[in-house]
């Protein structure tokens, strides 16, 4: 154990989380023979054999299972230190990185960013637009835009606003439709196989499922485009129209308002890590994401 490195730990999470030597690689910047030859000095270090190797790729050991848990600790450790050297740092410049969901990134962050540079030029942004929601414990992001409310102690958080899902359309398609008294009658986009597990495509499935969707996509971007081109009705937040012109929500019956009740409801949320909160760069940043995201609440509170 005298040989044990302190960046053989993060190896040994690589391949546990991985499970294979080209995946873990890649997370480290490593091939995977430069990994092999790691995990084998590892073995030899801790005097156990931590992964069986297979054809479907690495088996954690019970001596693997055994010190996953040190080995996050000393991960989590060394974030914190990290942390805290981050905290020293006097002014508002460096890279910050952002995750955030691609609605939020395409078409509220992105096309404003140039107003945060304009206020702090020497910062650099990383702008990750994902459904997957970025691990700030493991330094994936420094901040992130999220659906979903956190339940870590080590996170600090702020609720931006709250955002109903709508039936939209282009508002020439809205109005040839008129007033829907079943939802199958209109055509549907939704979301591809991948995302079918998401409240807005539930609901399309549950109340308008009769036919087959007339578009499938996992992206944002394009159902948003096919809406505006007149192909098909989708559920969109209602902050949706605010920022693309020629949409409209669709009208409907009384007999359908109970399936309305169901529409999706969602947290917009802004989180961060607890140790990075008052690092300049990232409090800047901080305070133009919730100054961008809080005027586009107050802008639908408006009208």
């Amino acid at each position: 154990m005298d040989r044990l490195r302190w960046d053989d730990v993060p190896l040994f999470l690589a391949l546990f989380r991985e499970r294979n030597l080209v995946g873990a690689g890649r997370r480290l910047g490593l091939d995977a023979s430069t990994a092999s030859r790691r995990l084998a000095s590892l073995e030899e270090a801790t005097g156990a054999r931590l992964f069986d190797r297979t054809r479907q790729g690495l088996s954690p050991t019970d001596a693997a299972d055994q010190m996953l848990s040190a080995a996050e600790e000393m991960e989590r450790a060394a974030v914190k230190l990290t942390h805290v050297a981050q905290a020293q740092s006097a002014g508002v410049e460096g890279v910050v990185r952002i995750g955030a969901i691609p609605g939020v990134a395409d078409y509220y962050l992105a096309p404003r960013l140039h107003e945060l540079i304009a206020m702090h030029p020497r910062l650099r942004i990383e702008l990750e637009a994902s459904v997957q929601v970025a691990d700030l414990t493991r330094r994936e992001a420094d901040l992130a835009i999220r659906s979903i409310r956190p339940q870590s102690g080590e996170l600090v958080m702020k609720k931006l606003l709250q955002a109903r899902w709508l039936a939209t359309a282009s508002t020439k398609l809205a109005e040839s439709l008129g007033t829907l008294h079943d939802w199958n009658d209109a055509r549907w986009i939704t979301w591809g196989d991948d995302l079918a597990h998401i409240p807005t495509a539930r609901w399309v499935n549950k109340h308008a499922g009769a036919k087959p969707p007339v578009l499938k996509t996992s992206s944002f971007g394009s159902l948003v485009a096919a809406v505006r081109s007149g192909l098909g009705v989708a559920l969109l937040d209602e902050y949706t129209p605010s920022v693309h012109a020629g949409l409209a929500p669709v009208r409907f019956a009384k007999a359908l308002r109970a399936s309305t009740e169901e529409w999706p409801v969602d947290d917009l949320w802004l989180v961060g890590h607890a140790a990075l909160r008052e690092v300049p760069r990232v409090a800047a940043v901080w305070t133009w994401l919730e100054e961008t995201l809080g005027a586009a609440a107050k802008s639908r509170r408006g009208r």
